[in-house]
């Protein structure tokens, strides 16, 4: 069920193929879970003396749409690999006139509207799983990388809303007008089943997001487009990895005493972990 020894990694970044180039004395590990493959390789390397393990979430060549992302392949890879934090960035489009193009929103709160993905590990028979997922992402790696980017001058959205639709169309006027109303900050394709299977894992998770739009043209009367999407994001690659450049060495050495990493004590699991 487990990758063979080799390169570990105590942090996980699942996002694009802009991240590679910041980790030194890389090396590639083609993992193996009983899930299927991850959606590529994965990269282990050194960032300021920690150990990293970059995922392409689409593949190096993007060639998987959202509702393709085999999420608990990914996930179950980079804990084989040692993994306890992940940091998680993605494009999102904006449903508030405040949060524009370009703006780095730490969402606190997930709402999940995907369908037809596989939504847990804890699917065969046997004693039933069920995983706390009030607060979905990680206090300790949304402090952090809120203060993080603060210091970067990057103004953080501190908090928010994340709706996970499931792509890998574009929303509806309508829709993106109903998510507007029911109070919600950002919308994207990704999030989900990613951070709740992270939970089922124990592990740390924390979703970064990349306003590239406002969402179907609520906000200023332009439905947005796959080009325009991958133009702003593709922008503020560089950004991010110096983000990410000064947030992962702060990160826990050692994550234990958080409460993300205690999310399966007391349950009987069908399975062992990683």
């Amino acid at each position: 069920m487990a990758t063979p020894p080799g390169p570990r990694a105590d942090i996980g970044v699942i996002g694009g193929s802009g991240f590679y180039s910041f980790l030194s004395d890389a090396v590639t590990v083609k993992a193996s879970t009983p899930y299927g493959p991850p959606s590529d390789p994965i990269t282990v390397g050194e960032l300021e003396g920690r150990r990293v393990a970059f995922l392409p979430r689409h593949g190096h060549d993007h060639r998987y749409a959202p509702h393709q992302v085999n999420y608990r392949a990914n996930l179950w890879a980079l804990r084989t690999l040692g993994v306890r934090q992940v940091i998680a960035p993605s494009a999102v489009g904006s449903l508030r006139p405040e949060i524009g193009p370009g703006a780095l929103v730490v969402p606190d709160q997930v709402v999940d509207r995907t369908y037809g993905r596989e939504h847990t590990f804890y699917d065969q028979p046997g004693p039933v799983v069920h995983v706390g997922f009030a607060h979905p992402y990680c206090p300790t790696g949304r402090r952090l990388t809120v203060e993080s980017a603060g210091e970067l001058g990057m103004h953080p959205v501190d908090g928010g809303t994340l709706v996970v639709i499931n792509g890998p169309r574009f929303s509806s006027a309508a829709e993106s007008t109903w998510h507007t109303a029911a109070g919600w900050s950002v919308v994207g394709m990704t999030g989900m089943p990613e951070a709740a299977l992270a939970r089922e894992l124990a592990l740390c998770y924390t979703s970064i997001t990349v306003a590239t739009d406002h969402d179907a043209g609520v906000q200023t009367g332009i439905a947005v487009s796959h080009q325009e999407v991958l133009r702003v994001f593709a922008e503020n690659i560089e950004r991010l990895r110096t983000l990410l450049t000064v947030l992962l060495p702060r990160l826990p050495a050692d994550p234990s005493d958080c409460a993300c990493s205690h999310a399966l004590d007391g349950i009987t699991l069908p399975f062992p972990l990683p």
